[in-house]
């Protein structure tokens, strides 16, 4: 039976469907997490003052190195990788906005122009026939009402997704500065190491002049000589090395500043050793601050809200139609009363039999929300693996740099003494090599120990998220 309902009732009866609708799909919860109270490694762990108030993303400030805090302001802006991040976060929200207009109406303006002829059978003459023009305009709208809150959840999953990309940013701008901070750390180093063998090498050139002293004087044999002279090219090839390894790590840095290597130096500098002491927070605020633990949550919002969108698929779709137009044959009767048409209406569809593809898209949705909580937590626990990782290794390389120290005081003092008793002859050349080659590694290995200390700390606040303060 036909409806004697006006189009503005069928319309507010619709209105009324939609808006007392009920969202289908589970209520989103985050996963539960393992309940830590504090980091095993962190036991006796004192808090860094300086560090309480530093904003998030200058931690490399910590430092004391200009170049550096150059350098990576120059990695956000330039660094490329960020600029694919950024890219993509920005398409995620323009998904968010795609997706939010399909619970509003499209609305359609449709015009038309035709001109047309039609020839008489009883007329035998090439003027025969009718030739006419029509003209239509017409605007219609269409919208599906979100009775089961399919729409709805499909902008949740949009959402999610779109904060899932905002963390995926986060996280390659933390890598690029945690890289860019450990290669230049380890420039610098380099420049230590260069600085350190440049000295030894000015004394293994005055331990040579010496042997060709004594051999030219016929006291000691030319063995010495020989020695000296292959001790010395060794040190100059291990200097040749270091030339090569400060090369590559200069490269790295320009292409993570966006510079062609070819256009891009840094001048050899003084090494800052300093190791900024990182505070430690419990692991629930760590949960906060980690931008792929925030990216892992995002894609379990974003697989809850596709078990709605596959169960939406149980009930009928309900979209309305309506529209308004006129035709007539000439332009300037289009806009009369009596030539004008309107439509309004509502339909439904419901799909009885597809041999259980429904069903299966929600095992399937269920499935795969069960693989992103899975991740999630993973996540979580690696997440809590890298900083106790990093908190010990923090702890033993200090242990290890106080080691070394002596020992290479320890190196030093046996090299003078060993080679001021060769000047007298109380001893062969092979002890005063064996005396500088010990020297020469001690001093290396603790210069490396304090480089390993710097690039820990770095490891250590990438961990932590690369920042101190909870995020919202």
């Amino acid at each position: 039976m036909r409806s004697t309902l006006p189009p503005c009732k069928l319309l507010a009866a619709a209105l009324a469907v939609a808006l007392g609708g009920c969202a289908i799909g589970p209520g989103y919860q985050r996963p539960a997490t393992p309940d830590i109270s504090a980091f095993k490694q962190a036991q006796g762990w004192v808090a860094a003052a300086p560090a309480d108030a530093l904003e998030r993303g200058t931690w490399w400030s910590l430092f004391g190195d200009p170049v550096l805090d150059l350098l990576a302001a120059r990695v956000n802006v330039s660094n490329q990788n960020i600029a694919a991040a950024v890219a993509a976060y920005a398409q995620a929200r323009a998904v968010v906005r795609e997706q939010r207009a399909s619970l509003f109406p499209v609305v359609a303006l449709n015009g038309g122009a035709n001109r047309s002829h039609s020839s008489s059978s009883s007329s035998s003459s090439a003027s025969g026939g009718r030739t006419g023009n029509s003209y239509d305009v017409s605007i219609g709208a269409s919208w599906e009402p979100d009775v089961w809150g399919r729409l709805g959840r499909a902008v949740d999953s949009a959402a999610a997704s779109a904060q899932a990309s905002e963390a995926d940013l986060a996280s390659a701008r933390l890598a690029a500065q945690g890289e860019l901070a450990v290669n230049y750390l380890t420039l610098r180093q380099v420049d230590a190491q260069k600085a350190l063998l440049q000295t030894t090498l000015a004394g293994f050139e005055r331990t040579l002049e010496i042997a060709l002293n004594r051999y030219t004087a016929g006291i000691v044999a030319k063995t010495d000589v020989l020695q000296a002279q292959t001790q010395l090219a060794n040190a100059r090839a291990d200097d040749a090395g270091l030339l090569r390894q400060r090369a590559q790590l200069e490269h790295a840095i320009a292409v993570l500043v966006g510079e062609a290597p070819g256009n891009f130096a840094l001048a050899p500098a003084a090494w800052r050793p300093s190791v900024p002491e990182v505070p430690v927070g419990v692991p629930s605020t760590l949960l906060q601050r980690r931008p792929d633990i925030a990216a892992a949550e995002r894609a379990v919002a974003v697989a809850n809200a596709q078990i709605g969108i596959a169960r939406s698929a149980y009930y009928p779709s309900l979209p309305l139609g309506a529209s308004f137009g006129s035709n007539a044959s000439r332009v300037a009767d289009l806009f009369s009363l009596p030539g004008s048409v309107w439509s309004f209406g509502l339909s439904a569809a419901q799909t009885l039999f597809n041999a259980g593809a429904t069903t299966a898209r929600v095992q399937g949705s269920e499935a795969a929300h069960a693989q992103a909580v899975a991740r999630y937590r993973q996540t979580v626990l690696t997440a809590f693996q890298d900083v106790e990782d990093q908190l010990a290794a923090t702890r033993v390389l200090l242990a290890q740099q106080d080691l070394r120290r002596q020992a290479s005081e320890a190196a030093d003092q046996v090299e003078q003494q060993v080679l001021n008793r060769y000047r007298s002859g109380q001893v062969g050349y092979t002890e005063v090599i064996t005396a500088q080659a010990t020297a020469l590694n001690a001093r290396r290995a603790l210069v490396q120990a304090m480089a390993d200390r710097q690039t820990t700390a770095v490891a250590l606040i990438q961990s932590l998220g690369g920042g101190w303060q909870a995020q919202p």
